[in-house]
């Protein structure tokens, strides 16, 4: 029981919803278990819909259904921390203050197969096969593993999409070689009210997934009759049972008992598909057992929602899970530096107090007199600056990389001064990395949601394959931002260097959580109090400048102040070029050019070029002159 705002006793209802690609179904449950309420609605995915779509598909279901107690959301396309946020935000517009677990619909149908079976201490999977398909499984240890699930466009192998779409093919196939239409293109013809097969290409371009994988009915509705039929039926038995098997045998060794418990409108309704995927299983793994999922995913949701409602008993509570996907995996926390002090950059700036109030041009001397600050900043820090520079020498000379991570303007900033590096110094685009927490999107548009995930720097690291020959520099204003210090634990666990450029001079570390090289200039208070794209920013770029400059010159990029290995892509470069090859030999303009060309605009070649033959011709001379 509990109490609503006006005081009076009212029952506890958990509320469980799982959202697929083919519908939402709710479930309303009292305490006890027992089903209160249960609605179904259209399809939700989360990669597919906006977050207001998300909110305004949330709101919908809470007019239908009681105020719960507690929520639990199974959702298909949840995948990242940040996407189970983004879930419980939309959530908590329709459901405010009401305590909210989010998850993926392989977890809810997770849940709902243990709470269906009196053996809980089993290594489980989950085989899905709807509209998608995936795999999901745990050992008793709690470990869990995923094999497939990232889409039609990626996977989805054995699902009704990847049915219908090869039995599609297939028959248009068939169509180019034999100028034959099979039976089975004129069942999908009638299906879709369509007259020739030419008009397929036009309806496939525009029909949406759930659409396409609804034509599967016909695939199995033909399949005793039709080869093309049971080809594609044959094809997605092999790839689901095979997809299960991988997931098992990331769980357990061979040989161990594994339960494969089948989901999904595909499995449910299609009585001989499961059976086949079920010998196939029994060939591939002789010790399991198969079985259908009886109850509704939506049921594993409540589970999900009774676990956080404190004042209720749980129930029997399984190992804590982690990810067997990999040893490597990320861990979805790190110790982040405790700040001391309020950072100078979220200070408010004494001599900016009335900006909004000044003329132009006395606000432009501010913010130039306020620039001219940063370089005493920059010298305090110059012996830690040289030391990330010789780190990065050394990496660079034994084949390792340079990766900046960061978010927002200084995730932007680092994506840039890498990006240069290519043109500047003819250096390999993967010698000099950009990190962005966000992903390219967040190149252009705002994200700030994403540099909260310390999981995504953790994970950005592991698959850009660091090794202790890298070094990793993450940037944050701050010095506390978590995309940021997820990556540096990653980095340093793999071996590699880590540096920490921040304006945050006030930071504790914990012990061992230092990174090797901390650049901390104190640039003081923005102009406009927080805005680190400021003095920060300008910081941050001098710094970066000074990183790749003085690493590339000192790795034999530059002779002199001039740049031997710049890519000479476009004309001004190969103007820049002929000058460079000028000056280093005295040649004349034209017989720069000439080298340079015949040496396909490589400086160092064409000035090599260039010694050798100034060398053959004083040897001639000499053997004249004798």
């Amino acid at each position: 029981m509990q109490q609503d705002r006006s005081g009076i006793r009212t029952e506890t209802i958990l509320l469980g919803i799982e959202c697929g690609g083919t519908h939402t179904v709710a479930i309303a449950a009292d305490a006890a278990g027992r089903q209160l309420h249960r609605l179904e609605a259209g399809p939700a995915n989360q990669r597919l819909l906006t977050p207001t779509q998300l909110a305004s598909h949330f709101r919908a279901l809470a007019n239908r259904l009681p105020a719960p107690s507690a929520l639990g959301i199974g959702m298909a396309g949840v995948r990242e921390s940040a996407d189970r946020r983004l879930v419980q935000a939309a959530a908590a517009t329709a459901w405010p203050g009401v305590p909210c677990w989010a998850g993926n619909d392989l977890e809810t149908a997770l849940a709902a197969a243990d709470a269906g079976t009196s053996a809980p201490d089993v290594t489980r999977v989950i085989v899905i096969s709807g509209t998608g398909s995936c795999c999901y499984g745990r050992n008793p240890r709690g470990q869990t593993a995923r094999v497939g699930g990232w889409g039609h466009l990626l996977s989805d192998k054995g699902s009704g999409y990847d049915i219908a779409l090869e039995a599609m093919q297939q028959a248009i196939r068939r169509f180019d070689l034999t100028g034959r239409w099979p039976d089975l293109g004129a069942r999908l013809l009638l299906t879709l009210q369509l007259n020739e097969p030419n008009d397929i290409i036009t309806w496939i371009h525009q029909a949406p997934k759930d659409e396409i994988a609804a034509l599967a009915v016909q695939v199995f509705a033909a399949a005793r009759g039709d080869p093309i039929a049971r080809s594609a039926i044959q094809s997605a038995v092999r790839h689901l049972a095979a997809d299960a098997v991988a997931c098992a045998r990331r769980l357990t060794r061979p040989g161990r008992p594994v339960e494969f418990v089948f989901v999904g409108g595909v499995l449910h309704r299609q009585k001989t598909f499961a059976r086949a995927v079920s010998l196939e299983l029994r060939r591939l793994w002789p010790e399991n057992a198969s079985r259908l999922l009886k109850r509704e995913g939506a049921w594993g949701a409540v589970a999900h929602a009774r676990a956080i409602v404190p004042t209720l008993p749980h129930p029997a509570r399984r190992p804590r899970t982690r990810s067997a996907a990999s040893p490597d995996s990320p861990a979805p926390s790190c110790p982040i530096p405790e700040a001391t002090g309020q950072s100078p950059t979220e200070q408010r700036n004494p001599r900016s107090l009335d900006l909004d109030r000044r003329s132009l041009s006395s606000a432009i001397e501010l913010m130039i007199s306020e620039e001219t600050r940063l370089p005493r900043a920059l010298r305090a820090e110059a012996v830690r600056i040289e030391r990330a520079i010789r780190l990065i020498v050394r990496a660079f000379r034994r084949g390792g990389r340079l990766f900046y991570l960061g978010a927002g303007t200084s995730g932007r900033l680092g994506v840039l001064d890498a990006s240069e590096c290519p043109p500047t110094f003819g250096a390999p685009p993967e010698q000099v990395q950009g990190i962005m927490a966000g992903g390219h999107r967040a190149l252009w548009a705002a994200d700030e949601d994403v540099e909260d995930d310390t999981e995504a720097g953790a994970k950005a690291i592991l698959f850009r394959g660091v090794t202790r020959r890298d070094v990793v520099v993450g940037i944050a204003a701050s010095g506390r931002t978590p995309f940021v210090w997820g990556a540096l634990h990653r980095a340093r666990d793999r071996g590699a260097a880590t540096v920490l450029i921040c304006f945050n001079p006030f930071l504790r570390f914990a012990r061992g959580e230092r990174p090797d090289v901390v650049i901390a200039p104190n640039v003081g208070p923005e102009v406009l109090t927080g805005s680190t794209r400021l003095k920060a920013g300008t910081a941050t770029k001098l710094i970066l400048n000074m990183l790749t400059t003085l690493s590339m010159v000192r790795t034999g990029k530059a002779i002199g102040n001039l740049m031997v290995d710049l890519n000479p892509s476009n004309e001004k470069l190969r103007e820049r070029a002929v000058r460079i090859v000028c000056a280093l030999t005295g040649a004349a303009p034209s017989v720069a050019r000439t080298r340079l060309e015949q040496n396909g605009w490589q400086v160092k070649a064409a000035l090599v070029h260039r010694a050798l033959g100034e060398g053959r011709r004083l040897c001639h001379e000499k053997r004249c002159q004798s």
